[in-house]
């Protein structure tokens, strides 16, 4: 009987040796995101994603305005042009847009221009978000989402940073941090 009794308890050890086991990493985790609150929170604050270097050229997108009037990338070739994709239900992108603001007033006298494009909304949603921020650089809506496919992301925000040729030089896949806007796209608007 001894043997029967040793085979039956074995899976049932084996059970509450997984679930201690189990508690103990779950023990352990608790324990690593109590001590690392504070660098949780601080990377928060700081979404400063660091762009890729690319080239390519950048796609053919024509879309309309807030007003509904027909617009195309190509009729910004010769300024140097920071398209972000976004949302207004996206947390980053609410986020970043204060900081795109900041840096559209600083660098539009540059030949700079910022393009915000809405990925499938509507005005009357958009239309609301743009006051709230004080938005004054063109904000387009593109219902179908199709910048997102024609810049080959699903990812908000993004964003891309298209040369006076018409190349994509920079991209950003998160939101943008100011620091970052300075260090890298200076560059591009000097050559």
């Amino acid at each position: 009987m001894d043997t029967n009794d040793a085979h039956q308890q074995t899976p049932l050890g084996r059970v509450l040796a997984l679930i201690m086991i189990g508690c103990g990493f779950l023990a352990m985790g608790i324990a690593f995101m109590l001590l690392n609150e504070q660098d949780v929170s601080a990377s928060a604050q700081d979404f400063s994603t660091v762009p890729v270097q690319v080239d390519f050229p950048a796609p053919e997108l024509s879309l309309t305005t807030l007003e509904g009037e027909p617009v195309s990338l190509s009729d910004y070739l010769g300024s140097v042009v920071l398209v972000n994709l976004w949302a207004t239900w996206c947390p980053p992108c609410r986020e970043e847009m204060p900081t795109l603001q900041a840096f559209y007033e600083d660098y539009k006298s540059e030949g700079v221009v910022l393009i915000a494009i809405d990925q499938g909304e509507t005005s009357q949603l958009v239309n609301p978000f743009v006051q709230e921020f004080g938005l004054e650089f063109p904000v387009w809506l593109d219902p179908a989402s199709t910048a997102g496919y024609v810049f080959k992301t699903m990812n908000l925000p993004s964003s891309y940073v298209i040369d006076r040729t018409g190349q994509v030089r920079l991209m950003w896949i998160g939101g943008i941090a100011k620091k970052n806007l300075e260090k890298y796209v200076p560059e591009v608007i000097m050559e």
